[in-house]
């Protein structure tokens, strides 16, 4: 049963059920969906025009829903299939669509300085004559119709939900925080840098790095600044096309350790130093903003904090609640695993059967065939080549050994690789690609579609035309799969939150990692859930035969940084 939520220029909340017309102030539709969920046998589905503003009303309120549909990402991933990719997608826009009308441009987000407005409707281009309800419901009742148009509709329903779920779960993740240490957090930064400064000074152990940098040098050097640190090594005779890391490590110079130290430090210090604990880290909770499907592959963003991002040093100060425990699982090789799944590959669903896919990738590849012609073997082992001719098959990889890699990952899996080149060969030809529950890929822009065109207008102009068909037949062959592997992800989450025992929570995501903050007896039980979740979510993208494992290892820990 769906209740459609409409949040009123009046302040008011209208709701409307199958047999429901009602009209509520904020405490009172608070209380409505806490009665409504206590009640219901079968979960109710809301309609919100977005989670994102809406949800947070009930979960400040301690109340939670166990399904809803979201219009907006609903709208996003329906015009993206459509080939509308960049339309505005809020409720005022996709009313108008579903009236044959243009579409106004989206109301500029609220700033989270002043999160509170988020739930105001100022701004949100509906006519005034119209009820924010009556237009999420006619807006619900457009998209399920497109949904039925599409070519796989099953599929495309269940993206919807679960993607929807993931912005509930996202929510509730924000609302609960990751247990976050700002005493070791503060401790780990003094130990690191030194005693903090006042903004815009540099910690002890960053200026006696930058000091030793320039010493180095036999002049002043300012290591924040590349174009500085570049020009410096040229006047030392050594020819350097940036400063980067990697570019560094290859030159044998006294400045290049300090400066590699630097680098590290200056990052963690920007990143996720004190400005950052005073920031994101509230009553002991590390509360990071998601952004749901962020990423136009369909994985997520974060909207400040760095959520996606934290390093393993500060892992140690993520750490559980007296009596309670983080469960920690992240998918093993999530997408090699759904490259099998996807294509049907047998032999590489063979080897997904092992915990780890790429020791079992490198016996079957190389087991007896030392014969094949392949670049000559350094001291790297089997694994490592392995590894290379499978990222080589989802990225695109052809520098060095990687294509006779891939020509003899093609003779073992050719179904496998086939999959991924025929998505690379249509981005090449400027076509859509799709994920495997429907999320599609971008076009290619009108510059690309004009230099692509221009195969025949000279050498050079043919030269630029190919080098750009390929990049993104690169960017297509890797989405089919990336995708994919949202898609899962997304299904993962939305069952798992179902399947949590009371009082256990998500807390933390990141990619393909989940973290669970549970009281310690309940551990065993959130672990079966996370199991139980993981073959739910591959019989639903990939039906009940499919053969292909994707194994999940929960870590009951303390702290974080104890799970790796």
């Amino acid at each position: 049963m769906h209740i459609v939520v409409g949040h009123e220029a009046s302040g008011s909340y209208r709701v409307h059920g199958d047999e429901e017309r009602l009209e509520l102030t904020e405490t009172e539709f608070v209380a409505y969906a806490a009665e409504r969920e206590r009640a219901s046998t079968e979960a109710p589905r809301w309609v919100f025009s977005s989670v994102e503003q809406v949800y947070p009303v009930l979960l400040r309120a301690g109340v939670r829903v166990r399904r809803c549909h979201d219009l907006a990402l609903a709208e996003g991933l329906l015009l993206a299939h459509e080939g509308r990719e960049g339309e505005p997608r809020g409720l005022a826009a996709a009313l108008a669509r579903a009236n044959g009308m243009d579409a106004p441009p989206d109301s500029a987000p609220a700033g989270l300085d002043d999160q509170p407005s988020l739930f105001e409707t100022r701004g949100s281009g509906l006519p005034p004559e119209v009820a924010a309800v009556d237009a999420a419901a006619t807006v619900l009742a457009e998209q399920e119709r497109r949904v039925r148009a599409v070519e796989h509709p099953g599929r495309m329903r269940l993206l919807l939900a679960a993607e929807s779920a993931s912005a509930l779960a996202a929510a509730e993740m924000s609302e609960d925080g990751l247990p976050w240490r700002a005493d070791v957090h503060d401790a780990l930064l003094t130990e690191l840098l030194g005693p903090r400064v006042p903004a815009g000074q540099r910690p002890r152990k960053l200026a006696e790095l930058a000091n030793g940098i320039s010493d180095a040098f036999g002049r002043a050097v300012n290591p924040d600044h590349p174009p500085s640190v570049v020009r410096a090594f040229g006047r030392a005779g050594i020819d350097v096309p940036s400063a980067r890391a990697h570019v560094l490590r290859e030159v044998d110079h006294p400045a290049v350790a300090p400066l590699l130290e630097y680098k590290e430090l200056a990052r963690l210090h920007s990143a996720h130093g004190w400005v950052w604990l005073d920031e994101w880290v509230r009553d002991g909770r590390f509360r990071p903003v998601y952004v749901v499907g962020g990423v136009v592959s369909g994985r997520w963003a974060s909207r400040g904090g760095g959520a996606l991002q934290i390093p393993r040093t500060l892992r140690r100060c993520a750490q559980a609640d007296p009596g309670w425990k983080l469960v920690v699982a992240d998918a093993s090789q999530l997408e090699p695993r759904v490259l099998a799944a996807l294509s049907g590959d047998r032999g590489l669903a063979e080897v997904s059967a092992a915990a780890d896919l790429y020791d079992s990738l490198a016996e079957a590849m190389f087991s007896g065939v030392r014969r094949v012609p392949v670049p000559a073997w350094d001291d790297r082992d089997d694994r490592a080549r392995a590894k290379i001719a499978m990222l080589s098959a989802m990225y695109g990889g052809t520098a060095g050994e990687a294509a006779s890699l891939l020509a003899l990952l093609r003779q073992r899996f050719p179904a496998a690789v086939s999959y991924v080149e025929r998505a690379a060969q249509a981005g090449e030809r400027g076509e859509r690609v799709r994920s495997r529950l429907g999320r599609t890929s971008p076009a290619p822009s009108d510059a690309w579609r004009a230099l692509t065109g221009a195969l025949a207008d000279g050498e050079a102009a043919e030269g630029k035309a190919r080098r750009a068909s390929r990049e993104w037949g690169r960017f297509t062959r890797n989405f089919v799969v990336q995708a994919s592997a949202a898609d899962w992800t997304a299904v993962l989450l939305a069952t798992l939150r179902q399947r949590l025992p009371a009082p256990a929570h998500l807390v933390f995501f990141q990619h393909d990692e989940v973290v669970v903050h549970a009281p310690e007896p309940l551990a065993d039980e959130v672990t079966a859930a996370l199991h139980g979740s993981v073959q739910e979510a591959a019989r639903l993208l990939f039906g009940a035969s499919c053969p292909v494992r994707f194994p999940m290892h929960p870590a009951v820990v303390d702290c974080y940084a104890d799970a790796k």
